[in-house]
């Protein structure tokens, strides 16, 4: 494992991160559940570190009935309360409420589109963006495309999507390959 050239924000990091980087990060996700889960967790860690968040993924698992969207959609001011004592998640108030908000609005999302897949994709016309960057360095935070879908996002009513976000969510789900070009795994997302 150590022989192979990896983007250069792996760091060298055994365990969850390399896991993460070498089998999900850039993967083109067209299911609804698993777009959710990163759209909660990429609104989780906005002013923390992906690492964080990483680590308490099973904990979000538990606390958003395993990125049940219709359930999320019907959490109360009772289950806020819960999960403001949670500590396998991060115990922020403004984020858990977002994310109930954001439920709802994936859900009408999800009625108006077909599904949320098929909303996002819309945007890179239902191809992963190709970058071709050598190092971190080049690799932008937000795009033109993040910017008009958080702007989109944010009109119908979600929380927590800035560009930033939107654009880190775009990276997860593989709406655009940011793998380092040297990286082992670029050449293989590259045909995707």
């Amino acid at each position: 494992m150590t022989d192979k050239i990896r983007c250069q924000w792996v760091a060298n990091q055994p365990g969850i991160y390399t896991h993460y980087h070498d089998h999900e990060w850039g993967v083109p996700v067209h299911d609804d559940k698993l777009l959710f889960e990163f759209l909660v967790l990429e609104g989780a860690q906005a002013g923390l570190s992906w690492l964080t968040i990483l680590k308490r993924r099973e904990g979000y698992r538990k606390a958003f009935a395993d990125f049940n969207v219709e359930k999320v959609a019907l959490f109360d001011d009772e289950k806020v309360e819960e999960l403001m004592q949670d500590i396998g998640i991060i115990r922020n108030r403004l984020k858990i409420t977002g994310t109930i908000q954001n439920a709802k609005v994936f859900i009408a999302i999800q009625r108006e589109f077909g599904s949320f897949s098929n909303y996002m994709w819309q945007f890179t016309g239902g191809k992963p963006i190709q970058n071709q960057f050598k190092t971190m360095k080049e690799v932008p935070a937000t795009s033109s495309i993040s910017d008009l879908i958080s702007k989109d996002l944010k009109k119908r009513g979600m929380k927590f999507v800035g560009s930033t976000i939107i654009y880190a969510h775009m990276q997860a789900t593989g709406m655009v390959n940011d793998h380092q070009t040297d990286c082992f795994r670029y050449p293989e997302l590259s045909k995707k």
